[in-house]
């Protein structure tokens, strides 16, 4: 990336801030990057681990398989899933708050004891799930801002911060030179009429 600039004080004064905002703030990027990269491994550890339960929930409940075929379908649904907002490095993730159920009314007199069991079941079972997927979206949010933060670490550091060092250093040398040639200049000046009054002298 080019940085257009000008041979003049001002200009460097302009990069000189340019260069100062982006060496504080590399840093902050630096540590925000690295904590994404833990909360992007934490999270996909969660999302396996609470995967993981669920499979274990439903091999533990496999015992139950020919009791399913007596359970009523619509007797739960849910209604509603509540998501609340975190957040992780600061940026904005979900986080499973609360499932709401709608159970529908039945004569636990007629219907098996097991019911009750099977409700509660159900409800696990749900809950691993959700909390498994919620967690994979967490991951995937905090990978994309990680990968968006690692771009910007990458532009400050290997692009941005010595480019403008670079256009600082060429002002510098270009203001030198002209200082330099104006000294030379006023000394050939001088030189010359130092001479002028010598022959006018003679």
């Amino acid at each position: 990336m080019a940085i257009k600039f000008q041979y003049n004080k001002t200009s460097l004064t302009n990069l000189g801030k340019q260069l100062k905002v982006r060496q504080r703030a590399l840093p902050t990027l630096k540590n925000k990057e690295s904590a994404l990269r833990l909360s992007v491994i934490q999270a996909k550890k969660d999302s396996e681990r609470l995967a993981a339960e669920l499979e274990a929930a439903i091999q533990r409940y496999d015992y139950l398989a020919a009791l399913w075929n007596e359970f009523e379908p619509g007797l739960i649904r849910i209604t509603d899933i509540d998501l609340k907002e975190v957040k992780v490095a600061g940026v904005k993730c979900p986080q499973l708050d609360e499932i709401h159920y709608e159970l529908a009314p039945f004569n636990a007199f007629v219907k098996p004891a097991w019911y009750a069991d099977g409700v509660r079941i159900l409800q696990e079972l749900t809950r691993l799930g959700l909390e498994s997927e919620v967690f994979e979206q967490k991951r995937r949010i905090l990978d994309f801002q990680r990968k968006k933060t690692t771009q910007k670490v990458n532009l400050y550091e290997k692009v941005q911060i010595p480019g403008y060092q670079e256009a600082i250093l060429k002002i510098k040398r270009y203001m030198e030179d002209e200082e330099n040639l104006s000294k030379a200049a006023s000394k050939i000046v001088k030189t010359r009429h130092a001479l002028e009054e010598e022959e006018e002298a003679i």
